[in-house]
């Protein structure tokens, strides 16, 4: 049974969503304090965090900054609707997706499942490599010049769609359903967030980098060799 960690100062809110989560076939637990949850996350047995942005002891924002010093547990942010930058920002930190408040439960239960179903995929798969990196999908594994990098389960699966797809230009709609497994919404920035932040971690904007990720206008993304 997952375990979601449900991190919010909304005491209503929190028991509610648990309630709800716990119907679904979920065990779930409430922290009110951000700190806290992550004193709780430290022991383990974590399966995914619901992160709201807007707390009063400590912002969710600098909570998911601490959060990813010591754990990649996916992260599914709250946000207030209509607040981009807090999005943005968040997804930049490490957070998986994000469900702008208010919300329908059900909606939040289906970005829950999406993340998760990615996450336990079979194992079954082949390593793949281009150039001097490699991905090892069976244990969620990618070096570079083989040295370890450090990736969000968005970013993991993002990487082995375009390493699957290796030269070819895949567009952001499939992008979106196998990488992050769920239909791209309208105005939808996650993918070039995530995106930005693999350049980020793969050394793609140095000029001596062997790889390159090119955003093709108007038809989608090409990861190759230089």
């Amino acid at each position: 049974m997952p375990h979601i960690l449900h991190i919010d100062d909304d005491l209503e809110l929190g028991a509610m969503l648990c309630e709800f989560l716990q119907g679904e076939g979920f065990e779930a637990t409430h922290c009110a304090n951000p700190l806290d949850g992550l004193a709780r996350l430290r022991l383990g047995g974590v399966d995914l965090v619901m992160l709201d942005v807007m707390m009063r002891e400590q912002n969710g924002l600098d909570t998911l900054k601490a959060l990813r010093q010591f754990s990649e547990v996916p992260v599914l942010m709250l946000t207030a609707r209509g607040d981009n930058i807090d999005r943005i920002v968040g997804l930049e930190l490490g957070a998986d997706d994000y469900v702008p408040k208010p919300c329908l439960p059900r909606e939040i239960v289906a970005r829950i499942r999406a993340i998760l179903r990615r996450a336990a995929e079979p194992v079954s798969k082949p390593v793949l490599t281009l150039g001097p990196l490699q991905l090892d999908p069976a244990r969620r594994k990618a070096t570079l010049g083989g040295h370890a990098i450090e990736l969000t389960s968005a970013e993991f699966n993002l990487l082995e769609v375009l390493m699957a797809h290796a030269g070819a230009i895949v567009d952001k709609e499939h992008l979106c359903e196998q990488g992050l497994g769920r239909k791209l919404a309208r105005y939808d920035r996650s993918i070039d967030v995530h995106l930005s932040n693999l350049r980020n971690k793969l050394g793609l904007q140095q000029a001596d980098s062997p790889l390159a990720l090119h955003t093709i206008r108007g038809q989608g993304y090409q990861l190759s060799l230089t």
